[in-house]
């Protein structure tokens, strides 16, 4: 519905890998098939002060053939985003299998 489910940094984390996760399974495709991820971060700090937690999130998730797919991974603070709810935005490319 269009409509953020948490404030929460971590929880719009979770939520922005889960949708990630769903189109990818759209496009059947899974996280292994991630090659690059970029997250925009509007806040440096909160995203250090919470890492163990995103952590685990993100162990919890990002599962392919039993394990934890790694894909190479920039973080970037900036200004605004455009949603202005938003805490995190997660970009992917991903290369599909035929």
């Amino acid at each position: 519905q269009q409509q953020f489910e948490t404030d929460d940094f971590v929880g719009q984390a979770r939520q922005a890998l889960a949708n990630i996760i769903a189109v990818l399974r759209e496009g059947g495709a899974g996280p292994e098939h991630i090659v690059r991820m970029t997250w925009y971060l509007l806040s440096r700090d909160e995203y250090v002060a919470r890492l163990a937690e995103i952590g685990a999130a993100y162990r919890e998730l990002m599962v392919a053939n039993g394990s934890v797919t790694y894909p190479a991974m920039t973080a970037v603070q900036v200004a605004a985003l455009i949603e202005p709810q938003a805490k995190v935005e997660i970009e992917v490319t991903a290369i599909l299998p035929d």
